[in-house]
C-alpha cells in the first residue's frame, strides 16, 4: 500500500510528539487560588477538596514563598469571614484592616513580585450567603455595585495586582473601573468573571468558605448554563467597560465557551478549573478508576487548548511538579 502521507509519522516517538506538540503547559499559565482563614498556625483540609487547604495567614504566606519558588507567578485570594462579623451590606469587606487586607499586604510584603489577585465579591461576608445585597428575598444590583466598587478600590489600596468581581452583577466593571481611576489606582487591573454560570459544580468551593446561598440559588445573577450567546454578550460588555483579562467558570463543561469567546476578543482569556472538577478527579483516583496525574495534565491542556490564556486551578502545584 501506498500512501502520500502518513500521520503517524509525527507520533512515533516521545522527542517527536514532543517537538510538534501544539499546546505546552507551563507555570505561567496557571493562577493559584488561597483559602485564608483567621488565627495563626492553622491548616485544615477542606474535606470535600481532599489535598487541598484552608490556612492562617501567616502559613499562607508561607505557602506563597513556596509557590514562586516553584515558578507559579499569581495567586487569587479568598478569605473565609467570621460568622460574626457577616451582615447585608458587605461591612466587613470594607475594613481596612479586614483579612483580606492585612493578607494582601502581608504577601506583598514577603513576595513583592508575587501577582496578587483578589476575589470581588460579597457571598463570604453576606449573612444571607449571596453575592449581593439582599432586600425583599431579592439580590438588589445597584446598591450591590456601589459596595463593589468600594471593596476594589479597598483591595487596590492595600496592595492588589489585579481586583476579579466574580458577582456577575450588571456594570460593576464600570463602576469599578471608574472607581479605581477616580482614587488614581489606574495601574490595578481588572480580571472579570465575564461569563460565570450557575453550576452544579460549585460545592466543594462553598464548602470551602461557608459562604453557600441561605436561601433559594444564584440563578438570577449568574448564567443559565444553557446558553452561549449571552456569555458572548456579557464579555464584550465588561471588555468596553475597562475590563483587562476576561474569565470564564467553570471550564470543563463549558470549553465551547472558552473557545468562543478566545476568537472573538484582543484581551487574555482566563478559565477557572473550579472545585468540583478538582473533587471529581481526587474521587475517581481515590477509587483507582483513573490515573490522578495523568488526568490532571490532561484536563489542563484541555482547557489550554481550548483557549485560556490563564487557568486558575488547585492543581497548579501539582502540574507544575509533573511537567518538571
Amino acid at each position: 500500500m501506498y500512501l502520500q502521507r502518513r500521520n503517524r509519522t509525527l507520533r512515533q516517538s516521545p522527542a517527536i510528539r514532543a517537538m510538534v506538540r501544539e499546546t505546552v503547559l507551563t507555570p505561567n499559565d496557571f493562577i493559584v487560588p488561597l483559602f485564608i482563614v483567621e488565627g495563626v498556625n492553622i491548616v485544615s483540609e477542606i474535606s470535600s477538596m481532599p489535598g487541598y487547604y484552608r490556612r492562617s495567614l501567616d502559613l499562607t504566606v508561607k505557602d506563597v514563598r513556596e509557590l514562586w519558588a516553584m515558578g507559579l507567578k499569581s495567586v487569587l485570594l479568598f478569605i473565609k469571614c467570621e460568622d460574626n462579623l457577616k451582615d447585608n451590606k458587605g461591612t466587613e469587606a470594607l475594613n481596612p484592616n479586614g483579612l483580606m487586607q492585612r493578607s494582601i499586604r502581608s504577601i506583598k510584603e514577603a513576595v513583592p513580585e508575587m501577582c496578587i489577585m483578589t476575589d470581588v465579591a460579597l457571598d463570604p461576608f453576606s449573612s444571607y450567603g449571596h453575592d449581593g445585597i439582599v432586600e425583599n428575598n431579592e439580590i438588589v444590583n445597584d446598591a450591590t455595585v456601589e459596595v463593589l466598587a468600594a471593596m476594589s478600590v479597598s483591595h487596590a489600596t492595600a496592595g492588589a495586582d489585579f481586583v476579579a468581581p466574580s458577582d456577575m452583577m450588571d456594570g460593576r466593571i464600570s463602576a469599578i473601573r471608574q472607581a479605581l481611576e477616580e482614587n488614581n489606582f489606574s495601574k490595578t487591573g481588572i480580571m472579570s468573571y465575564s461569563a460565570k454560570y450557575a453550576s452544579c459544580f460549585y460545592g466543594p468551593f462553598r464548602n470551602a468558605l461557608d459562604s453557600a446561598p441561605g436561601f433559594g440559588d444564584k440563578k438570577t445573577y449568574q448564567m443559565d448554563y444553557a446558553n452561549r450567546i449571552e456569555a458572548l454578550k456579557e464579555t464584550l460588555m465588561d471588555i468596553e467597560e475597562g475590563a483587562d483579562i476576561v474569565m470564564i467558570k467553570p471550564a470543563l463543561s463549558y470549553l465551547d465557551i472558552i473557545r468562543e469567546i478566545k476568537n472573538a476578543v484582543e484581551v487574555p482569556v482566563s478559565a477557572y478549573n473550579i472545585s468540583g472538577e478538582y473533587a471529581m478527579i481526587k474521587a475517581a483516583a481515590k477509587m483507582g478508576w483513573i490515573e490522578e496525574d495523568k488526568a490532571i495534565l490532561e484536563t489542563l491542556s484541555s482547557i489550554k487548548r481550548a483557549g485560556a490564556d490563564l487557568i486558575a486551578t488547585y492543581f497548579a502545584k501539582d502540574a507544575v511538579r509533573l511537567l518538571g
